[in-house]
Order: C-alpha cells, then sequence, then structure tokens
C-alpha cells in the first residue's frame, strides 16, 4: 500500500490576494509563486470569513486551525479547546509526523497537542523581523520558558519578560523559518510515516524591513496607486485608532503610500524567494510528487485602499487572500472562481488524504474541485464580518456592507457595490432608488446568514444586532 500524501502547508502574514505575478499584478516580482500556480489550481476567489478583533490573524488563523466560523471560536480564537480537533491534530492522529515552525497565535495547549516535531516557534502576533523571539520544539508541551530583556534601552531601563527560549539576532524571519523547514523536510523524507508540515511565515506583516536587495527592486516612486486609494476613511470608524492605521498620517499621502506599497511588494518578493528555496528542498528530497503544497495568506492588507492601512475591514483588500493548492491529484494551471473559505481547506485536504473529518469543522471540503474537471459552483454567497462593528454579503453580482458603530443614525452606515463592474469599490449604490429593492433582499441574506452561523450566542453578534 502506498504512503498517504505529505502536506506541506505555508501560511504568510497580511498577504493580500492580488500579490502574485502570475495572478494578475504586473507590478510585483514572485517568480517561484508564478511557479507554483503553474503547477497547481489557483482558487482566485478564496475568502477569509473575517474577524473578531484587530489582529485579524489571531481568529483567522484559528479558522484555518479549527475548521470553524469565528463566531465558533473560543476567545476570539486565542485558544483552540480541546473539543475542537485542529488540523495536524487530526493528521498526526492518522499517523502523520506533523511538524509546526513559525507563527503561532492559537494558544501553546493547542500548539502541543498538534505536533510531533518542530523549530523556531513564535508565540505572537509581531515582531522585529531581524530579531524574532522563538522556543525549540519542547515534548513535554509546557513551552513556559521566559527571556528577560529591554525593549527600548535608550529611554527605558526597565526589562520586560518574553515567551521564548532564544532570541535569533540578525537573521531576517523569513530565512530563519526556511532554513528550519529545510532542514526538518530532509529530516522526514523517505520515512515510513508521511508528514505535515505547517509553516507560517512573519511576513509580510510590519515591520516592513527586508534585505536591502529586494528593496532595491522596486522604485517607489513609480508604484501604481490603486484606484481606491483615499485619503481619509469614508465612516466614523473606532478603529482609526488601531495600531496599523498609525503607520502613516491622516490624511494619507500620495508619495508615502507608494512607499509602503514598495516595501509591501518587497517584503513579498523576498518571501516569494525563500518559497522557492523551500519548493527546491522537497524536489531535492525526492517527495515532491508525493505532496500536496497548501500557499495562503491569513488574511489581506489595504496599504491605502479607501484610506486604510490595516485590515480591519471587509473590503475585497481586507478579506481575499492567495490560495494555491499543487501536488498528486490537483489540476496544473489552473485558476477557479469558487467562492471559498480559508475553514474549508481542513475538510479538504482531509478527504484528499482519505481521513475522517472531525464532527466539530463547520467548513465543507471543495476536493472535488481540484481535479480540474468539475463546475466550479461551491457557493453562491459569502457572509462577512469584522468584531461587532461591520457585517456583510456578498454574490456573484453584488457586496453589501453594514456599518454600525453606534446606536444613532450618524454612526450607521451602509454600502452597495456591484462587485461584476466596480472591482475596487468606489460607487456606493445604497442611497440610490433604484437599489432600494437590492438593499433589502441582500439585508435578508444577512439575516439568513447570521441565524446559520448562530451569531446571536455570541457576544460580539449580540452586541453587534442590537445596534442594526
Amino acid at each position: 500500500m502506498s504512503k498517504k500524501p505529505n502536506v506541506l502547508f505555508i501560511v504568510t502574514d497580511d498577504q493580500r490576494f492580488d500579490t502574485i505575478h502570475a495572478l494578475g499584478n504586473n507590478e510585483i516580482i514572485t517568480p517561484n509563486l508564478d511557479k507554483l500556480a503553474m503547477r497547481g489550481t489557483s482558487f482566485v476567489r478564496a475568502h477569509i470569513a473575517g474577524g473578531t478583533c484587530g489582529a485579524v490573524c489571531m481568529p483567522s488563523r484559528a479558522m484555518i486551525l479549527s475548521g470553524r466560523n469565528p463566531f465558533h471560536l473560543e476567545e476570539l480564537g486565542g485558544n483552540i479547546p480541546e473539543e475542537h480537533k485542529t488540523l495536524a491534530e487530526t493528521f498526526k492522529s492518522n499517523g502523520y509526523e506533523t511538524i509546526g515552525l513559525g507563527k503561532w497565535h492559537n494558544g501553546c495547549p493547542a500548539y502541543a497537542r498538534s505536533f510531533t516535531q518542530g523549530a523556531k516557534i513564535f508565540f505572537g502576533g509581531m515582531w522585529d523581523h531581524w530579531n524574532v523571539p522563538t522556543c525549540r520544539f519542547d515534548p513535554t508541551g509546557k513551552y513556559d520558558n521566559v527571556i528577560n530583556f529591554v525593549v527600548d534601552f535608550y529611554s527605558d531601563n526597565h526589562p520586560q519578560e518574553q515567551h521564548c527560549d532564544e532570541f535569533d539576532p540578525g537573521k531576517h524571519s523569513s530565512t530563519l523559518l526556511t532554513d528550519s523547514a529545510i532542514e526538518l523536510l530532509k529530516k522526514n523524507a523517505d520515512k515510513e510515516n508521511p508528514f505535515f508540515m505547517y509553516l507560517a511565515f512573519l511576513a509580510p506583516h510590519d515591520p516592513r524591513t527586508m534585505p536591502d536587495s529586494f528593496r532595491k527592486m522596486y522604485d517607489h516612486e513609480k508604484i501604481t496607486l490603486p484606484p481606491n486609494f483615499q485619503e481619509i476613511i469614508d465612516t466614523n470608524y473606532p478603529l482609526m485608532v488601531h495600531r496599523d492605521e498609525h503607520l502613516a498620517a491622516y490624511p494619507r499621502d500620495e508619495k508615502e503610500i507608494r512607499r509602503h506599497i514598495a516595501e509591501y511588494f518587497a517584503m513579498i518578493t523576498h518571501l516569494d524567494y525563500e518559497v522557492g528555496r523551500l519548493l527546491d528542498a522537497l524536489k531535492e528530497s525526492g517527495e515532491e510528487d508525493n505532496t500536496i503544497i497548501v500557499f495562503t495568506g491569513d488574511n489581506g492588507l489595504a496599504v491605502g485602499q479607501h484610506g486604510w492601512l490595516g485590515k480591519e475591514d471587509i473590503y475585497e483588500h481586507g478579506v481575499r487572500i492567495p490560495l494555491i493548492m499543487a501536488g498528486p491529484g490537483i489540476a496544473e494551471n489552473k485558476r477557479n472562481d469558487a467562492y471559498v473559505y480559508l475553514y474549508d481547506i481542513f475538510p479538504t485536504l482531509c478527504e484528499k488524504a482519505g481521513i475522517d473529518v472531525p464532527s466539530s469543522v463547520d467548513g465543507k471540503s471543495f476536493a472535488h474541485l481540484l481535479d480540474g474537471e468539475h463546475g466550479e459552483k461551491f457557493r453562491d454567497e459569502l457572509y462577512l464580518i469584522f468584531d461587532k462593528f461591520v457585517r456583510g454579503v456578498k454574490d456573484e453580482n453584488y457586496k453589501l456592507i453594514e456599518y454600525r458603530n453606534g446606536d444613532e443614525e450618524e454612526d450607521k452606515w451602509t454600502f452597495l457595490y456591484d462587485i461584476k463592474n466596480d472591482l475596487w469599490e468606489t460607487n456606493n449604490l445604497a442611497d440610490d432608488e433604484n437599489y432600494r429593492d437590492k438593499v433589502k433582499e441582500m439585508r435578508e441574506k444577512i439575516l439568513k446568514h447570521r441565524d446559520e452561523w448562530e451569531e446571536q450566542s455570541h457576544p460580539w453578534g449580540i452586541d453587534f444586532w442590537e445596534r442594526f
């Protein structure tokens, strides 16, 4: 009996859907991701369901790892309880060597029960890419070591504790993680048991730093501003004061936003280089033909679109992410338009590996779409949420976004976009009399999904709907 397929699952941090050259971005340089897209199927309308807090990566990764919708997470995704089986834990219980590297934002206990091997584990949200605090793999699962260090010794001599075993000064996070992944890949090649490797990069999350050779690939003065660039956002939104939005002053300056975009692209190009090294190592190991590769991001990023810099929204730039799958049984050089959520990957990989899907999983498998021969109809619409402030729904033609910042009318905003013809979401139709019935119809869809997701059993859901 042949060995089950290996899985190499790569997650990037804050990488938007339109940041791969082969998938339509003519300004960015991503030769290795371009090759991966040629080798596999790109789901060009993959989405996250949204976020339950400003650190969208935490609930988003919890959804990837648990296969559950945002209102079925515990502690906003900061912990995955034992009754919610993780993706790696499920593969582990089916005979896989499970390997975890990089960012883990969902609690030490969930990591400990998920992996049999690991290295360079970062229990946190973001850090200086050139000095990342990491934990070594701990077979006991305690992960309780701390190091005292001074954050800014010029202004404050008081040390603080950092949860880690060591700092890794002088090596960029993307290189650090790739080196460790290659080492563990070599260790697990040609073994009797298949492997499941989960590699979670910290890039391209800010602070946006990278080797200078990659920075020099982009001239920020020549970077194209997006058509939906705005100097300030359209709503009186509480998360205007979130840290992401303080990376540039209001009103947004075109020159400054071009610089942000250039550095964002440069980080992704460096990340692409490191992914290329890893894929070369996979090929050299002899395991390439028996390995399912998943490449995706945890959420998008505005970088100047609609006046935003961060991801605390449900515009396309906030909720659409890249998703490429390649390997045995997966069609090559295909683009698929199906509406899929990130939390659908869990049951999809289970089906591809012949593993039963845990009963705790909400997502649904799209494995039948991977052969390239089946139709692309998977969902008619998507429900999208952010925290207790935003709800939305999109179908094939329209997208409705409802903001609720308070009980007064001036704290409520509605946006309706014709996403067939207005890809950049620049023309709000909500106040047009000709679209009154469309707004009503889309609101009814939001109510339907609210009930399906059992949203009103969650504090954030209760809070939003009391103000609706």
